[in-house]
């Protein structure tokens, strides 16, 4: 597979892989890795949410304010 970058961002790609002692094939691959499990949590994550929704497991935006409070309280 071939991929195109603009130069800048092929600059930036092979600067990061530089200072990381690495090739920039190897850091992209972990990028993208990194990316699509990032993207299945996030969509699971979703998903989760949905259900409570549908069960009635929710909070009013009053009682989310309420929670963030007490959180954000010394």
């Amino acid at each position: 597979m071939e991929v195109h970058f603009t130069p800048e961002l092929e600059a930036k790609l092979t600067h990061s892989a530089a200072q990381q002692g690495r090739k920039a094939d190897e850091l992209v691959q972990d990028v993208l890795t990194h990316y699509f499990e990032e993207e299945a949590h996030f969509v699971e994550a979703v998903k989760h949410g949905e259900a409570a929704f549908e069960q009635g497991e929710y909070l009013t935006h009053e009682q989310a304010g309420q929670r963030l409070q007490r959180f954000l309280q010394p």
